[in-house]
């Protein structure tokens, strides 16, 4: 009789045990469903606020201080407006990703923007921009003017205003393709790097770029600047901002894009030191050194710049 009851006893709680090991998997089950359904909301939810966002893209430069400081101090959550930068390494990423839909607006200049215009793209300008760009000669290669560039090797990012300066300095003294050599290098802080390690004769690059290269005694040989050139705009895509909400944000993003100016030049350049420093990986002796400029709000592109972007 004992030893019916122990087999009883063994049995029921093997029973309990598989009963148990039941409920803990059902129980595993619902709550791996409940974890689904609620990543899926989430992911929803978090497509929807992707959509609605002005997704920016730029590169490092300093005509985007602007943004930098807006997104770093937290100017744009001020006035509930969801600003998202997508920093790429050079112009043509920026385009690339405005050509594809992947991003609202772009940093860039009037020889992309009108190349893409002329491609059937419709676009906004919001305003633009205070870059500039110049052509700086290796003080190893001893090139003190634009005519001793012949046989040299310049750097620049093709299509756009150091694609169209780097000619336009060539074709002035009559250096072709065949005499100088325009090497296609899109990343400014790759081509930075380039002229400082000797690998190159001379670089089209902007600003702080230019300045990192002008403390280490190399030799302006052109500035976009004295030429009356100001290519440099902020651009939309005239699709995103159809819908009222975009475009709700797109106006509040004018006003803080403003005030961050007017902070700037309030406060000057090196009071922002480290953003820079952080966004464009140059050191606090650059940004000491570069010139002075003001900031303007964002206003509509000059036609005359407009007009030689077409030609």
């Amino acid at each position: 009789m004992a030893k019916f009851f122990l087999n009883f006893a063994s049995k029921m709680k093997k029973i309990v045990v598989f009963i148990t090991l039941l409920c803990l998997f059902a129980s595993c089950g619902q709550s791996y469903e409940e974890r689904q359904r609620i990543s899926r909301q989430e992911r929803f939810r978090l497509l929807r606020e992707d959509s609605l966002a002005l997704k920016i893209a730029l590169v490092p430069a300093l005509d985007c201080l602007p943004l930098f400081v807006a997104a770093d101090r937290g100017m744009f959550d001020s006035l509930k407006v969801d600003v998202r930068l997508k920093v790429k390494h050079s112009p043509l990423d920026c385009v690339e990703a405005f050509r594809h839909g992947k991003v609202e607006g772009m940093v860039s200049d009037l020889f992309h923007t009108e190349r893409l215009v002329k491609r059937g793209m419709q676009l906004r300008y919001a305003g633009a921009t205070d870059g500039y760009c110049q052509i700086i000669a290796n003080r190893l290669s001893r090139v003190k003017g634009l005519s001793q560039l012949d046989g040299k090797l310049i750097a620049m990012s093709r299509y756009g205003v150091t694609d169209w300066l780097t000619k336009h300095a060539l074709d002035s003294v009559k250096l072709g393709d065949l005499k100088a050599f325009r090497v296609q290098i899109h990343d400014p802080i790759i081509s930075t790097d380039m002229l400082k390690n000797n690998e190159l004769d001379a670089v089209t690059v902007g600003e702080p770029y230019a300045t990192e290269l002008r403390q280490l005694k190399n030799t302006v040989l052109l500035d976009s600047r004295n030429l009356g050139v100001n290519p440099g705009v902020i651009a939309f895509r005239t699709k995103a901002l159809i819908d009222s909400r975009i475009n709700g944000q797109y106006q509040k993003f004018r006003t803080v894009y403003n005030a961050a100016c007017d902070s700037i030049n309030r406060f000057g350049i090196n009071y922002y030191a480290p953003i820079l420093m952080k966004y464009c990986k140059v050191n606090e002796k650059t940004v000491a050194a570069l010139p002075k400029m003001k900031f303007q709000h964002l206003a509509d592109p000059r036609e005359s710049d407009i007009k030689r972007a077409n030609k």
